[in-house]
């Protein structure tokens, strides 16, 4: 066992100042006021997505993961997050596929947490949540993002999955801790964020994530009519949930958010299921970590020696 201990805050410096993020009370307090030397800017992004398996038992239209049997070793991952926690990055993000079904996701979360000081989150479709594995994530994870596509009926016609059974897994969700809702935005569910945020806060939520439609296979992305709905809603929305959205649909969209000088590179990467190193999960761009460094492979994607698979 090593000797971090959990309420230490962690400090990330940066062009935008010196970051101080404690991942077990949720401190997060840029001071922009402190000019930090370049030589000890963290070279690492600020989050790390990595998808622990292409493995998924729910086929929805939208997914952009190839659904095989690609899955990272543990040994690997866990190599990875040592040097991305000692290289400045703050918080990882496992998802996948669906990350429940690595048969070594309780242990990674576990290693995260007790040989890190990276905060820990996961992004699930839920139905694997049960009391067992919350027992055994509970103190372990720092955050969770559940995917609700709708509500009810619309739910259950993109996940074929029970809304029933997702309303009762989210209280498992909850007892590990605080989570978030996850929502793809199309022509479907776009008439249903109102209730989706009810449904949500009422289970416990505390954030909602809107990820506008990205074109995927023969699917097209969110049309400008429906961005152009989804910006009045977001504009007229007094619900009690925190807002949310992914940084490449963010445009035209109000933010709040003090640490946007670091951008790119600097602010997220993505580690998908077959060890490439991506700048975002729906790239087509990557470099193969294979056994090597993660900075290393992250010098190759800023100066663009990388390979292109779409």
């Amino acid at each position: 066992m090593n000797n971090h201990r959990p309420d230490r805050c962690k400090l990330r410096g940066s062009p935008a100042g010196l970051h101080l993020f404690n991942r077990t009370t949720g401190m997060n307090v840029l001071l922009d006021e402190i000019a930090v030397p370049a030589a000890l800017h963290s070279r690492a992004p600020r989050q790390v997505s990595i998808a622990l398996t292409n493995r998924c038992d729910l086929a929805c239209a939208h997914c952009y993961a190839h659904k095989s049997q690609d899955e990272l070793r543990f040994d690997a991952v866990t190599r990875w997050l040592a040097e991305l926690d000692a290289s400045g990055t703050l918080g990882v993000g496992f998802g996948g596929g669906e990350p429940t079904l690595h048969p070594e996701f309780v242990k990674l979360c576990q290693y995260a947490a007790q040989e890190t000081r990276l905060s820990v989150s996961f992004t699930t479709h839920g139905h694997h949540v049960d009391r067992e594995l919350s027992e055994r994530l509970r103190g372990s994870v720092n955050f969770i993002r559940v995917s609700m596509d709708g509500v009810g009926a619309t739910y259950e016609f993109i996940r074929r999955r029970s809304f029933a059974e997702l309303l009762v897994r989210l209280r498992d969700v909850r007892s590990i801790s605080r989570f978030g809702v996850n929502v793809v935005v199309n022509e479907h569910t776009l008439p249903e964020l109102d209730e989706v945020a009810r449904v949500s806060a009422d289970a416990g939520a505390c954030e909602l994530l809107l990820l506008p439609q990205m074109p995927v296979r023969s699917l097209l992305a969110a049309s400008a009519d429906t961005l152009q709905r989804l910006r009045r809603w977001v504009d007229g929305y007094k619900g009690p949930l925190k807002l949310c959205i992914n940084e490449s649909s963010a445009e035209g969209f109000p933010t709040c958010d003090p640490l946007v000088q670091e951008n790119g590179l600097r602010a997220y990467a993505h580690i998908d299921a077959m060890g490439v190193l991506r700048p975002s999960s729906y790239s087509g761009i990557g470099v193969q970590l294979s056994d090597g460094s993660v900075l290393h492979a992250l010098d190759q994607l800023a100066h663009g020696l990388v390979e292109n698979d779409t």
